[in-house]
């Protein structure tokens, strides 16, 4: 049989590149170590668990009022292939009906102060918006900077998504001082010779200041970011800790119904949070679970650190 050089270049990968592969004695033992549930499962069954499974199968089978923060990343209403699932775009109406039925299958599964964030593009998030408005309390939209992205011919470039902060009642968790954002100081003010509202270092001057509900910090996972795989929309570690450290506290239990790689899960492990996550494809489960093992000894986040989440290409080993 001929060789497709198209195959055979994309299973060559740069010395540098440290995009995650497994083999296939790897998947195999990876995919073993995640759970399959069959029956209705215990809080203590599924804590720090990765579900492999059907979403909507699943949701019947997780204990009641679990969850303190919910993190949903579903397909988007976009032609998508997810190694042999695809998920195909729809009409307008049947994705406000998909929306609509995770969110019935996982609304007895929140804690009442719960808090939901739930990450989409700019077309989906025209639906998700309202639906979610109809089951919670919608707190606020935030939108992100992707760096990186396909041009169009006849439209403007999608550099943006958007994540639905929304909570599940009036009483809620947020650490705002959590999240503040490290920013360099360019014109610095001095009050009595001394620094006012910034600090100055041996690698720069800057300020913690406020987060927004605009993002401009995030790097889209790339070749020769460790936390990287093969996964067609991986989220950054990055992203997921902000949601995790601004809407839950230490042990608290975040849930995602759409784990991907795992990334919610393996930040959520870093940070010092339970997790749980369903996920229908092994070969997602395998990564996750790899990733998984990865965090036991390494807790690094890029772009965060001692606490400070630094603007990008800030942070002084970046530069």
């Amino acid at each position: 049989m001929p060789i497709n050089k198209k195959q055979t270049q994309a299973k060559l990968r740069a010395p540098r590149n440290k995009t995650l592969t497994l083999s296939e004695t790897e998947k195999t033992f990876y995919q073993q170590k995640s759970l399959v549930l069959s029956a209705p499962a215990l809080l203590e069954q599924i804590t720090n668990q990765i579900i492999c499974g059907d979403t909507f199968a699943t949701f019947p089978l997780l204990p009641e009022k679990f969850i303190n923060l919910l993190i949903a990343d579903p397909p988007y209403n976009l032609h998508k292939d997810y190694h042999g699932s695809a998920f195909r775009a729809t009409s307008t109406a049947d994705y406000a009906a998909y929306t609509r039925r995770w969110i019935e299958g996982v609304l007895p599964l929140l804690k009442e102060e719960a808090s939901i964030y739930v990450c989409c593009d700019w077309k989906s998030s025209l639906v998700i918006g309202p639906v979610l408005a109809d089951y919670f309390h919608v707190q606020n939209r935030i939108t992100w900077q992707r760096e990186k992205g396909r041009g169009a011919k006849a439209n403007w470039k999608n550099g943006m998504e958007d994540i639905w902060f929304a909570t599940n009642s009036t009483t809620y968790t947020f650490h705002l001082d959590a999240v503040k954002v490290r920013k360099r100081v360019v014109a610095p003010y001095r009050e009595q010779g001394a620094p006012k509202d910034w600090e100055e270092t041996v690698n720069g001057n800057f300020r913690n200041t406020c987060p927004s509900n605009f993002w401009d910090d995030i790097s889209i996972p790339f070749w020769s970011m460790a936390e990287n795989t093969d996964h067609p929309t991986q989220k950054p570690e990055k992203l997921l800790a902000k949601l995790i450290l601004a809407s839950s506290n230490p042990g608290d239990m975040v849930f995602d119904p759409f784990l991907g790689s795992g990334t919610t899960a393996v930040t959520a492990k870093k940070l010092g949070r339970r997790f749980c996550g369903v996920e229908q494809n092994p070969l997602y489960c395998a990564w996750g679970e790899k990733r998984l093992e990865q965090a036991e000894t390494d807790h690094t986040i890029q772009g965060f650190s001692d606490g400070v989440f630094w603007e990008r290409n800030t942070f002084p080993s970046q530069k």
